[in-house]
């Protein structure tokens, strides 16, 4: 008997693990799957081992690579549902409640991670929340929700789940997450899904691969200083916090006394790479129509930081969409609204406006849905409203107005300056009376108040201070209250300035 028991230990020994067939956590319950392109869904499984998805009388069969890895794709996928799918090995899983639709992720700092109710954050909670929980019964709109994770080496798995849109679960859905998905599940008919990977206070370089920004001559630095800083935790986790490489400074950074102890510099959002490694790279190739960015309160490095930061997103959008494997991926960015503080200086709203030169890509104006001291604006629904638009003309063929007056060009005639603008909306407006938060100079720089009114599809601006003007500014502020200009179809213009001239706040 011993020697049988004994046989039996030695053959079990020798025998490989069977290891259940999990898929990520992206394919649960609820889930809401993109139509009209190939969509994977992947997991875990026994080396060797066939996996085979089935979804809607389609079925896709993959094996498990050395390292237990597996994927598959489904193709041709019309919007629709609930369906369900099983995913099959040594053992079954059934997945319930799936939709097909639209996909859409909704990345950056705090104010995408801003929640429906403030009773879930501490920056949270839409105008009139109470109204808007009440009525949020859309059974066709899913939220899945990423927990934060901040890590030095690329992540394979990611925590979260997919919920059901009802008054029961909104209240912790991102508010514009949530805004843009009902209003364009609203518009589209379809079911629509959004993926929330978002962390308050991080920066945009957070959020890029380590390959992309070892290989940039501008973005390296940060790099550099960010693996010497993890190499002194690593090696002398008990020295003093002043002894350590300085961790990255916001341009708002409050003073106070330097911290005693170190942090882990992989734990600081400030630091390149870390949240792209902790919450992006594990939803890798997540099938989805397009992205959504909010973020540009933190940048760090002062005035030259604001200076890189088109750059720097524009590095981003590339990168995403590399990584993604396309190059027309959908990216809009959320321009910052008027705050008095500098992180929302009018460097870097230009910055931001900088990815328009970029193909498809847009920004939704927030210009005048501020607050004068929150940075977590809680009049988020307008910023719905105006991405929806934005993506309903340039991704769903919707003909629309998207976009607020932009400035195109001007012309000096005598005393004064005539403003030529694109996206007219069906013309410019004055809202709530004359134009305000223009204003002009001279060859010397100097910008006083200026009168501006609309003449046809043009705004002329003048000053009885400056008789030979130079250039213009329009809503040229930290928090330029009450800038009126908007055209007919009720969108606001951006700020903008037609000079290159330093500019300090």
């Amino acid at each position: 008997m011993k020697a049988t028991l004994t046989a039996l230990l030695i053959l079990t020994a020798g025998a490989p693990l069977v290891a259940e067939v999990k898929p990520s956590a992206l394919f649960g319950d609820h889930m809401l799957l993109q139509s009209g392109m190939a969509v994977p869904v992947w997991g875990a499984a026994s080396p060797g081992e066939r996996v085979t998805v089935t979804l809607n009388d389609q079925k896709q069969s993959a094996i498990a690579s050395a390292e237990g890895k597996w994927m598959v794709w489904l193709k041709n996928l019309k919007p629709g549902g609930p369906f369900r799918m099983t995913i099959a090995g040594n053992n079954t899983i059934t997945v319930s409640d799936v939709l097909v639709g639209e996909v859409w992720l909704g990345s950056g700092q705090s104010n995408m991670a801003f929640t429906v109710s403030k009773k879930k954050a501490t920056y949270a909670g839409l105008v009139d929340e109470d109204r808007e929980i009440a009525e949020a019964n859309y059974p066709q709109v899913r939220m899945f929700t990423g927990k934060a994770a901040k890590t030095y080496e690329p992540q394979t798995e990611i925590q979260g789940e997919w919920q059901i849109c009802n008054s029961e679960n909104v209240p912790g859905f991102s508010a514009v997450g949530y805004l843009f998905s009902r209003d364009l599940h609203r518009e589209l008919k379809q079911p629509v899904g959004f993926l929330t990977l978002a962390f308050g206070a991080s920066t945009a370089e957070s959020w890029i691969r380590r390959e992309t920004v070892a290989a940039d001559p501008l973005l390296k630095p940060m790099l550099d200083h960010f693996d010497a800083a993890v190499q002194f935790y690593r090696t002398k986790p008990d020295a003093p916090a002043s002894e350590a490489p300085k961790p990255p400074q916001t341009i708002n950074a409050r003073p106070g006394p330097p911290p005693a102890r170190q942090r882990d510099p992989v734990q600081d959002q400030h630091n390149p790479t870390v949240l792209f490694n902790g919450m992006i790279n594990p939803v890798i190739p997540y099938a989805i129509r397009g992205v959504i960015w909010y973020q540009g309160e933190s940048i760090v490095g002062g005035k030259e930081g604001v200076a890189l930061y088109p750059h720097v997103q524009e590095t981003l959008i590339k990168d995403w969409r590399k990584v993604w494997g396309r190059a027309d991926l959908p990216f809009y960015v959320v321009q910052l609204p008027a705050l008095q503080n500098i992180c929302n200086n009018p460097l870097v709203r230009e910055g931001q406006a900088a990815v328009l030169s970029l193909p498809h890509a847009g920004m939704a104006v927030t210009i005048d849905i501020g607050d004068p001291k929150d940075v977590h604006p809680h009049n988020k629904a307008p910023l719905g409203e105006r991405l929806t638009r934005v993506a309903m003309a340039n991704v769903y063929g919707r003909k629309l107005e998207y976009c607020g007056p932009v400035y195109e060009s001007m012309k000096i005639a005598g005393n004064a300056i005539r403003l030529k603008f694109t996206h007219l909306g069906g013309g410019l407006v004055a809202r709530d009376g004359p134009l305000k938060w223009f204003a002009i100079a001279g060859a010397d720089g100097k910008f006083v108040s200026a009168e501006a009114k609309i003449e046809g599809d043009t705004v002329v601006v003048t000053s009885a201070e400056v008789s030979a003007p130079a250039a213009v500014r329009y809503a040229w502020d930290n928090y330029p209250e009450g800038c009126n200009l908007y055209n007919a179809a009720g969108l606001p213009a951006a700020p903008f300035r037609t000079d290159r001239w330093p500019y300090e706040y």
